[in-house]
């Protein structure tokens, strides 16, 4: 799209919506007139792939708020090629040739009117180009970057600060991230320092791909770095301290915004992506939110029922009650002893009750057990198991 067809072509009439329309309104209208002359839905219809083409041009500057603000005072200044100019320059209009204006003057002197040079800035933002026909390269975001971190099973649900020493690219100090010895590299002929090159793919749509002569920086050294051999970035290595949130799981990927490669041209920060490895506790497991743990009780204990004290994470013991008749494998619940939640809360400590069995009894307990055994001669407890082993 030339500056030329920019000024001379009502995109609002494209679209069919007045110039006041919304944003909302704005993007309606092309998605009808887009379903209705897609070049899919009219195969062999030259006229109707014309028109996809407009409506496309049209959405790409309307659909952008600052394309659009650009081409609204593109058109106030320049509308349908008629130059209009201010108090004391004898009113009216005065109408020249766009082509003549974006051309160039003839013989280095200024424009129609005397309005020479200057007129790029108008169109600065949509053509990347300044003042005089010059050259503008754009800001570039830097890469993102990953590394790995490993926790305890205790740093993992309370959080911590941790040392991270990471290695990436950052602007070579040698050059001051030009790339070229003398710190004036030149604007890269291909891409026109944008760093991008667009190539056509068919039914009117564009692809956008970085610039392979300059590998999308826009600039080429005449005379490359030693250092980083002409690319402005050099290997650099530093150490960060990294604060891992509360309650990270293991396998758990954290994005930290800004903390990547730093950019190009006064360009965003990429971000820093760290994987975080949890170690496994020797007492306690996790689920989800909820911590887990298995305690020992006695045979007396679970038949009888009692009081229970149990271990928590990193603060003091808990006590249990437990009913009489608690089985074996039963699971309890200590509430608000868990994991930290992203909202603050805390999860649950999962109590299973372990039926301990002594492997060695003394007299008098042994006499006891072989008096409740006698007591108990006529319950079987595989009765059940038995019957329902009979069924299908």
């Amino acid at each position: 799209m030339s500056t030329k067809d920019f000024i001379e072509k009502d995109y609002y009439k494209v679209l069919g919506v007045p110039k006041d329309a919304t944003d909302a309104e704005i993007k309606k209208a092309y998605r009808k007139l887009a379903r209705e002359n897609h070049p899919d839905a009219n195969k062999g219809n030259a006229q109707a792939e014309e028109r996809f083409k407009e409506i496309s041009e049209a959405n790409d500057v309307l659909g952008d708020p600052k394309k659009r603000k650009e081409y609204d005072e593109a058109r106030a200044l320049f509308g349908n090629g008629g130059f209009r100019p201010g108090p004391g320059a004898g009113g009216g209009t005065f109408n020249f040739d766009l082509g003549d204006l974006f051309g160039g003057a003839q013989g280095g002197g200024q424009g129609a009117g005397g309005f020479g040079g200057g007129l790029g800035d108008v169109f600065g933002g949509l053509f990347n180009r300044g003042a005089g026909g010059g050259t503008r390269t754009q800001p570039r975001r830097g890469q993102d970057i990953e590394s790995e971190v490993t926790l305890s099973f205790t740093e993992a649900i309370e959080g911590a600060t941790v040392p991270l020493r990471m290695s990436s690219q950052a602007p070579c100090k040698a050059c001051s991230g030009t790339g070229d010895k003398n710190g004036t590299p030149r604007v890269c002929p291909t891409c026109v320092g944008t760093g991008q090159v667009t190539r056509g793919s068919g039914g009117g749509f564009s692809l956008t791909d970085p610039c392979p002569d300059c590998k999308g920086r826009g600039l080429i050294a005449e005379n490359p770095c030693d250092v980083c051999k002409g690319s402005g970035r050099a290997k650099s290595s530093r150490t960060m301290q990294v604060r891992i949130p509360a309650g990270v799981s293991d396998g758990q990927r954290i994005r930290l915004r800004g903390k990547g490669t730093p950019g190009e041209r006064g360009g965003p920060a990429g971000d820093l992506y760290v994987v975080v490895h949890v170690k496994e506790h020797p007492v306690f497991g996790r689920k989800g939110d909820n911590l887990t743990v298995t305690v020992p009780v006695t045979y007396a204990e679970a038949a009888l029922g009692g009081e229970v004290r149990v271990p928590t994470l990193g603060g003091p013991p808990v006590t249990l009650k437990l009913p009489a008749g608690t089985p074996n494998g039963r699971t309890m619940r200590a509430r608000g002893k868990g994991a930290v939640r992203k909202d603050g809360t805390r999860g649950d400590l999962l109590v299973t009750v372990e039926v301990s069995v002594p492997k060695d009894l003394t007299g008098k307990a042994r006499e006891a057990l072989e008096a409740f055994r006698e007591a108990t001669a006529g319950e079987d407890p595989r009765a059940e198991l038995f019957q329902a082993a009979k069924g299908d």
